[in-house]
């Protein structure tokens, strides 16, 4: 494509899907993992990873994903499964190949493939992704399946990725076993300025074509989509995707604070809002009047104009709170000031 060779890019570096070839390590994102792996290699039973919308939950989910798959667990996956909750068994059948049929046929069929695969010393994982969907009713048929165990150890670990809806509906009365089960809990969050302009620039690196190296975007433009998307990796995405459209479009192989403002005034609906501070009133005047003190004490000390002065300088006192000079050699005491 001529917009990909115009800037010696071999894909789209920010794309909206979870491209797990462009993930981006945050300290934050790797602890999350590092403790999932270490949750299911003990067998808790439920763990749980809730953030905000575009905080980077399905990309962890993916990368989970792939690593569980390629130490040869067995896994079943679900994503924002909205289905009636006798369902739920069906589907955790499926993935795992086990043969479907009436409920309690299926639990045996499950109850007897988690038992094989616990034999083998190998883990049985249920990744339910956009959790929130499942609702109360589904939230309690996941809870029936983590049931499944033997006298030591839980043969079924699942793991629920969910937005903040999820904690709410945890928090209900009727979910307060499921509640009480959870081994684990870790939240997402936004990037921190260095995490988003580092997670930028790696993204647009492992998307270039080899042996071209000058920089797509400048550091201006970095920090400027990144504060305007509140450090959302989403909002991240779309905003440059959207600047370098604009650089394209004029002609420009570099991505500059100018194409990074015409990204953002394109996006009113996604941006950070801010506030343009304004001067009340009262403070206006004592700028002005500290302002005019100043310079009238320069003009006016020994002249006609130092009762002015001092009036003025009394008028930026009261405007500030600006305490009286202490006494010095240069600026000794009055004759009549009195004793404190």
């Amino acid at each position: 494509m001529p917009y990909l060779g115009h800037f010696g890019l071999k894909e789209h570096p920010f794309t909206l899907t979870p491209n797990t070839n462009q993930y981006y390590p945050t300290e934050k994102h790797t602890e999350i993992i590092q403790s999932i792996l270490f949750g299911i290699a003990r067998n808790t039973g439920i763990l749980k990873v809730v953030g905000d919308v575009g905080t980077g939950k399905t990309m962890l989910c993916r990368l989970l994903l792939r690593k569980l798959v390629g130490s040869n667990d067995a896994v079943a996956y679900l994503n924002a499964p909205q289905v009636d909750p006798e369902s739920i068994v069906t589907l955790v059948c499926a993935e795992f190949g086990i043969e479907t049929g009436s409920r309690s046929q299926m639990l045996q069929g499950l109850n007897t493939f988690l038992l094989e695969q616990h034999a083998l010393g190998r883990n049985a994982v249920l990744i339910v992704d956009e959790a929130q969907a499942l609702g109360a009713s589904g939230l309690e048929a996941v809870r029936l399946l983590s049931n499944l165990e033997t006298e030591r150890s839980k043969l079924l670990q699942i793991v629920m990725f969910g937005q903040s809806e999820l904690d709410d509906l945890l928090q209900q009365p009727n979910l307060r076993q499921i509640n009480q089960r959870i081994g684990f809990a870790f939240n997402t969050g936004p990037l921190s300025v260095a995490e988003a302009v580092h997670y930028m620039a790696h993204r647009v690196q492992t998307s270039r074509i080899e042996s071209i190296e000058f920089p797509i975007f400048s550091d201006a433009a970095m920090e400027r989509i990144a504060k305007a998307a509140n450090f959302v990796p989403r909002v991240i995405n779309i905003l440059a995707d959207k600047a370098l459209l604009v650089a394209y479009g004029g002609g420009a192989i570099q991505v500059t604070e100018k194409h990074a403002d015409g990204a953002i005034a394109d996006s009113p609906q996604l941006v950070r809002k801010t506030k343009t501070r304004r001067w009340s009133r009262p403070v206006w005047y004592g700028v002005i009047a500290a302002q005019v003190a100043a310079v009238a004490l320069l003009f006016a000390l020994n002249t006609p104009l130092q009762n002015w002065a001092k009036m003025a300088y009394a008028r930026a006192q009261d405007a500030f709170g600006i305490a009286a000079p202490a006494a010095s050699a240069a600026n000794p005491p009055s004759a009549n000031a009195k004793p404190q």
